[in-house]
């Protein structure tokens, strides 16, 4: 294992959940605006290790592992979070489609590395701005409270229910991709 900046913004974020869960329940009125800025940050550090690992040619087989299990736990536990605080069917559904997908999805990339065709579902452009949406979106229903003449809860409903429908597009792109291989008999 190799312990370059890069893999460690990776363990910054997974390090980040706990703190992120616990700020989220703490009885104060700052704790969302507290949560959401968190979120911000192990969002940004997300594109920072990527950008950092290619800059410096410092990728590794760790960091290629780590980077996507740090997202999608950060991604995860957020969303639960916002669920529980607000548990409406305009919630539920976006958010089981999100972790729906992310299991799918991942299960599918591992069994595509076994066959050793990966490049048939690596991650697209439509993925990039897809997991922008959602992270916005997170942030705004993290933070909660509107601001002057900005609804930002609602805003982030809005965006995470955009989110959904592209995570339902880039599924269908991997799985279409996938197809041929998916129907072949062993």
């Amino acid at each position: 294992m190799k312990f370059n900046l890069p893999n460690l913004l990776t363990l910054l974020r997974i390090l980040l959940i706990p703190v992120i869960v616990v700020v989220f329940f703490l009885p104060f009125i700052w704790a969302p605006q507290v949560s959401a800025l968190i979120f911000a940050l192990a969002g940004i550090t997300d594109w920072l290790d990527g950008y950092l690992a290619r800059r410096w040619n410092e990728t590794s087989r760790f960091g290629a592992f780590l980077d996507p299990v740090a997202d999608k736990l950060m991604v995860v536990v957020a969303l639960v979070l916002i669920l529980q605080a607000d548990p409406r069917l305009a919630l539920a559904i976006p958010v089981m489609i999100i972790i729906g997908r992310e299991i799918a999805i991942s299960a599918l990339r591992e069994w595509m590395a076994e066959l050793g065709a990966s490049k048939h579902v690596a991650v697209t452009w439509l993925g990039k701005f897809k997991t922008l949406v959602q992270m916005v979106a997170i942030v705004m229903l993290l933070y909660r409270y509107p601001l002057p003449a900005l609804p930002v809860y609602d805003i982030g409903v809005v965006l995470l229910l955009v989110a959904a429908a592209l995570t339902l597009w880039s599924m269908c792109l991997y799985l279409l991709a996938a197809w041929p291989l998916l129907r072949r008999e062993p």
